[in-house]
């Protein structure tokens, strides 16, 4: 199946009809993208933009990858294929985790017919599970340290959430050691296209 055949399905994917805003699965991606944004799922506000890291946190994201907006939404650079793509809700602590049959049924299928991914960047814990099983039984902390940004495929990163604040500036090496190297290989990547 082709890519543009299976997104077609996957936008409209209606597994979750219970969901409070209903279905609406968010993703970007085309076979030419070298990077892969790997989140959680969509929030409210970028559900009613009908488009992934269109708040806040895509702003800071962006920042930390060195990016602008256009080469972040363009397909064939950037692929945003989150764990749950659509918004699951919120519970007591914030929003609620994606669903787990989401990344059963798209998730490998998706990934399969991106060809050209040089990088994936994964946020949050449901996503670094799925990507990074053997660094999930650590912190956050010791995930996004412990990691060799350098060289690694895949790079665990924190939630760029404005709710992170806290973390951010607990841990200062983040900003010092981590996103100037995250730059240097996003920029790698792209230039590879």
């Amino acid at each position: 199946m082709s890519l543009e055949a299976l997104l077609t399905e996957v936008r409209a994917c209606t597994l979750c009809t219970d969901l409070p805003l209903g279905p609406n699965p968010l993703v970007q991606a085309g076979e030419g993208a070298r990077i892969l944004i790997a989140g959680q799922a969509p929030g409210r506000i970028t559900h009613h933009k009908d488009r992934p890291f269109d708040d806040p946190s895509g702003n800071r994201l962006r920042d930390w990858l060195g990016i602008s907006r256009e080469t972040f939404y363009d397909p064939e650079q950037v692929a945003v294929l989150a764990m749950g793509f659509c918004y699951p809700g919120t519970g007591k602590g914030g929003d609620l985790p994606p669903r787990p049959i989401c990344a059963a049924t798209w998730r490998a299928r998706l990934i399969s017919a991106l060809p050209n991914l040089k990088l994936t960047l994964v946020i949050g814990q449901y996503a670094q599970g799925w990507h990074l099983p053997d660094l999930i039984k650590h912190t956050l902390t010791a995930r996004v340290r412990q990691q060799d940004a350098a060289t690694s495929p895949v790079i665990a990163l924190p939630h760029p959430s404005p709710r992170n604040g806290i973390w951010l500036k607990a841990n200062p090496w983040f900003a010092d050691e981590i996103l100037p190297v995250l730059r240097q290989r996003v920029k790698r990547a792209l230039d590879q296209g």
